[in-house]
């Protein structure tokens, strides 16, 4: 119980640590040409607004989160930046998803490190971009990346103020994982977008993409093979445990052979006792599996330590599967308990 649980939360935690490596696909207008917009970091050409919602409408699109952004380089008191609007992530019909990057409210600001360096400027300020005045909501610490140098606001209002409205020059997103390795998900998800956004076309970071991938299988395969290799501990144990109390009690196995009891009275007490551990160590095992879980899970598993709960099916799989696990290690013992000839026993001891 305590490893199934850890291992739950190691896989929520690989999928959360490799989700933050960022979004994975950029969709951007399909004219622009990809030297010049891996050089300047924007498509100078835009796509509908609307694109991000008929994408966020079909169902069975291989996807987690859409974030629609209109970025363009401009010059704050002659300061250069990044001026960056973003709306709110939109979320697929099956699911609504924790978002990937906050969200800012409109008539304000986030100001890239040094951005809010060179301007001087701190929470609560006043700057003016683009003809339009903004409060400043917060002075981003620093990243070490383009991050610094961009002004973050809200889409509508970025639109606004460079006279673009309605208009986005990039809508990111997440791409899920696709397990068919004969299978390119990038191009299964060009497919799906074709007829969908016939102006757009889409660039996947394929160095993010395949990093989130593989690692979350490793994790996933590795977790599988240690369970197995608990599992079959578990049953070599629980066999041992068995073998040794038929072996301390092969008198009394005898005795009751030789007042009349069949084997199969014989095998039900070793069965009936191996069905009752079991339903006894699923109890204790649940107790001290999620107390150890629930102790020291947190402290591994930080960024999602709140998720780490006692899991109530468990208990119901313990107490079920545990005996009929027991009884089934206990087979072989109780085999051999019950084809000894008790008269053989009795003249040996």
């Amino acid at each position: 119980v305590g490893f199934h649980t850890t291992g739950t939360a190691a896989d929520r935690e690989t999928t959360r640590l490799m989700r933050d490596l960022g979004f994975n696909l950029r969709i951007i207008p399909a004219e622009t040409e990809e030297t010049d917009f891996w050089a300047q970091g924007y498509a100078s050409e835009t796509i509908p607004h609307e694109y991000v919602y008929r994408f966020a409408e079909q169902k069975g699109l291989s996807y987690r989160h859409l974030l629609a952004t209109l970025q363009q380089q401009i010059a704050v008191d002659n300061v250069p930046a990044m001026l960056t609007g973003i709306d709110s992530e939109v979320s697929p019909p099956d699911g609504k998803k924790k978002p990937m990057i906050f969200s800012i409210d409109p008539g304000t600001v986030y100001l890239g490190f040094h951005v809010a360096q060179k301007l001087g400027l701190d929470v609560g300020d006043t700057v003016v971009v683009e003809g339009a005045e903004f409060r400043v909501a917060q002075a981003m610490t620093e990243q070490g990346s383009q991050e610094d140098v961009r002004i973050y606001g809200h889409l509508s209002d970025v639109q606004r103020v460079l006279g673009l409205e309605g208009r986005v020059n990039e809508i990111q997103a997440l791409e899920c994982l696709c397990r068919d390795p004969n299978v390119e998900s990038i191009d299964v998800l060009r497919a799906e977008l074709a007829k969908l956004m016939p102006e757009a076309k889409v660039i996947q970071l394929r160095g993010i993409a395949k990093a989130r991938e593989r690692q979350r299988i490793m994790a996933e395969k590795y977790f599988s093979l240690t369970m197995y290799g608990v599992i079959s501990g578990c049953a070599l144990w629980i066999g041992v445990l068995a073998m040794v109390n038929v072996r301390d009690r092969r008198q009394e196995i005898g005795v009751f052979r030789a007042l009349g009891y069949g084997m199969g009275h014989v095998a039900q007490l070793f069965i009936g006792k191996a069905l009752l551990l079991g339903v006894v160590g699923a109890l204790l095992g649940f107790t001290l599996g999620t107390w150890l879980a629930l102790q020291y899970g947190p402290n591994i598993f930080e960024v999602t330590a709140s998720a780490i709960q006692p899991d109530y099916n468990q208990l119901l799989y313990a107490v079920i599967g545990a005996p009929l696990f027991a009884a089934v290690c206990s087979l072989i013992p109780t085999a051999l308990a019950v084809s000894e000839d008790p008269a053989q026993t009795l003249r040996e001891d």
